[in-house]
């Protein structure tokens, strides 16, 4: 990929190009909020809820295998902590 210099701003940076961090900091902010909201963790039963338990799923694999980003560690253990606060309550409702 190249990033052409221009005024002020690469180009990447004015069409909005996320960056990975920002990306992954997304998808934990919409799962704790929706936890938080719903009182449950996402169901793999419902459909409106599977980009979000395969964001989960994803990222605990990531740990088992060892590539987990170390600065990332605290928040997710964190993300886990409400997962587990929460787990198979209303799963259905």
């Amino acid at each position: 990929m190249h990033i052409y210099q221009g005024n002020h701003k690469t180009i990447v940076e004015k069409v909005g190009i996320m960056k990975h961090e920002e990306r992954w900091q997304r998808h934990y902010d919409e799962v704790m909020l929706f936890m938080e909201q719903n009182h449950r963790c996402p169901s793999r039963h419902r459909m409106e809820d599977r980009k979000m338990l395969n964001w989960l799923k994803y990222n605990r694999k990531q740990i088992s295998k060892g590539l987990f980003p170390e600065n990332r560690v605290e928040r997710f253990n964190k993300l886990l902590e409400t997962a587990r606060k929460y787990h198979r309550l209303n799963q259905y409702g």
